[in-house]
């Protein structure tokens, strides 16, 4: 098969529904010659349904990466199904409803948002591995985290701490040939946005200042971003980040 990834295998998670950019970052991969693998949390059953919606279904295994034995055993587990694995997607990120009241967070629930959406960009990474002695390219999903959003408060702290995060995993994993990039996206109307207070405000702004546009329901032009830094066509660009937001990152007033 040809295409950017023919030949490549690639593990991607997040995929909760059809609607978010790790879906799309699954089917532009497999459209591009890719073999993946998915993982799920919590409920496996939605995901695997989900799967079956792919070009070709691809298998689900569990992760939770805050669960040390899911990591430890991460490995193992990728290797039933595939034989190593040339790319890692992360796209993990959670924020208990207190984390979006800034001044009245409590660090129980700050502590639980930088761990599952910043820290497991390495726990994730380092398990993945041993999966990957040649080196690979693993590409994480952002919000940009340059300014402070209406509403989202310890969520954008989070997502700093994962830019932060990739790019440390940039240094550290360069003489092993892994890439470390993010896609720094625009708002998606995906099952996530839904959880986030104030959504529809935050997202208004891309109506107004996107100078090439942006649709709130197109997933796709992400997951196309994900799909480029995952292939060869970036051999030495690591720990960068890409827009792919409609151009509103870099509008003033």
């Amino acid at each position: 098969m040809s295409g950017i990834l023919a030949g490549k295998r690639i593990l991607v998670t997040g995929v909760i529904t059809d609607g978010s950019i790790a879906f799309h970052a699954a089917k532009v991969a497999q459209e591009e010659g890719a073999e993946v693998v998915l993982t799920g949390f919590g409920r496996l059953s939605l995901v695997q349904r989900i799967a079956k919606r792919l070009p070709k279904e691809a298998p689900v295994i569990e992760l939770d990466v805050t669960d040390q034995e899911h990591l430890d055993t991460l490995a193992d587990r990728v290797r039933e199904h595939v034989d190593g694995l040339d790319g890692v997607v992360h796209s993990i990120a959670f924020g208990p409803e207190g984390a979006f009241d800034f001044l009245n967070a409590k660090w129980e629930d700050v502590g639980t948002a930088v761990e599952v959406s910043a820290f497991s960009l390495k726990s994730l990474t380092t398990a993945a591995l041993p999966l990957m002695p040649q080196g690979g390219s693993v590409v994480g999903l952002t919000f940009d985290a340059q300014t402070a959003w209406p509403k989202y408060d310890w969520m954008g702290v989070a997502k700093a701490a994962l830019e932060s995060t990739s790019r440390y995993l940039a240094r550290d994993l360069g003489e092993q040939n892994v890439r470390c990039n993010l896609v720094s996206a625009g708002p998606i109307k995906s099952m996530a946005a839904k959880s986030i207070p104030g959504f529809e405000e935050l997202a208004d702004v891309w109506n107004h200042r996107a100078p090439i546009g942006w649709d709130l329901t197109d997933p796709e032009p992400a997951g196309r971003g994900v799909v480029a830094l995952l292939s060869d066509f970036f051999p030495r660009t690591t720990g960068e980040i890409v827009h792919v937001d409609g151009g509103v990152h870099m509008m003033g007033a």
